[in-house]
């Protein structure tokens, strides 16, 4: 534990070892990724998804190690038992922080199968991750705003084609898809803008849930609904990698896949749409009281 040291130094080593450990493993990613490409069959493309996939998981035990080594932060989670690395899930978070990606990794990693995130269209384009990302197939998608999709309503049904394209692929080994259901990181102003009902969370947006589980519903195993909570105050990157990231506090809720939904058609159906979207708010609707219990339940 390097914690005693000032916190400017071990946010600088911090990062240090996270970048130095996305560049010994990246490169391999890409190697194997590459050698995929070139292979004539798709059964013996198939035979390195593992490959990569171990990859990835050995690149964040090593951060998790990091993490070990210059945090002193309390880990507070409960609802872990009974998970299984070979099944399928979807993952569905409240998201505050770049650095919620980190506390799911460090959390789910070897108890589910390799976290699989949607991702903007644009970070394909970060140097080094976006690489990594594209060779672990995670899909790209392009996010229009309200005002275009009125403009241009087609730019709907090609988003929706895409994100069945990548569930489709999910569909060969077991994977978790990951679904942050507020579309965007919360915030007080946007909590404003949005007059959203709930206390602690945006309104949550049921589509991509939807069409993940008409693609894969027969596939997932269960919902995991996971609500993360930073008694001290949601932390930038930076916070974090300094250690001022104390206590964080992670509860995971398995619940039933709405089999009664599954096969609906949520973009053409408003019947579907109204039941996904009443199913989706009664789980909000919990979350929000549950975050309110875990901010009050005391500082760690």
């Amino acid at each position: 534990m390097l914690s005693f040291l000032p916190a400017p130094l071990i946010g600088l080593l911090a990062a240090s070892l996270l970048a130095l450990n996305a560049l010994f493993w990246v490169p391999i990613l890409l190697l194997v990724a590459l050698l995929k490409l070139t292979l004539p069959f798709k059964a013996l493309r198939s035979r390195l998804d593992p490959v990569l996939i171990r990859i990835a998981e050995a690149w964040i035990s090593f951060n998790s190690g990091w993490m070990r080594l210059t945090q002193k932060t309390h880990w507070d989670v409960d609802g872990f038992e009974g998970l299984d690395p070979r099944g399928w899930y979807l993952v569905n978070a409240n998201h505050q922080s770049w650095v919620d990606i980190l506390v799911l990794q460090h959390l789910l990693t070897h108890r589910i199968p390799l976290l699989k995130f949607f991702l903007k269209q644009q970070l394909l384009w970060v140097p080094v991750m976006g690489l990594a990302w594209w060779a672990l197939d995670f899909p790209f998608m392009r996010r229009h705003s309200e005002e275009a999709l009125r403009k241009h309503p087609e730019l709907r049904s090609k988003d929706q084609e895409a994100t069945r394209k990548a569930c489709q692929k999910f569909a060969l080994i077991p994977t978790s898809v990951v679904n942050f259901s507020e579309g965007t990181r919360f915030t007080r102003v946007k909590h404003q803008l949005q007059q959203s009902p709930y206390r602690h969370l945006l309104k949550p947006k049921a589509g991509g849930i939807a069409l993940a589980l008409n693609v894969m519903g027969e596939k997932f195993r269960a919902i995991l609904d996971v609500t993360i909570v930073y008694p001290d105050g949601t932390p930038s990157f930076w916070a974090f990698l300094c250690g001022r990231m104390h206590c964080v506090r992670v509860r995971v809720q398995t619940l039933p896949i709405p089999r009664h939904l599954v096969s609906g058609d949520y973009a053409t159906d408003p019947v579907v749409r109204e039941a996904f979207q009443q199913w989706m708010q009664q789980i909000w609707r919990n979350k929000d009281a549950q975050i309110g219990t875990l901010l009050g339940s005391g500082r760690s």
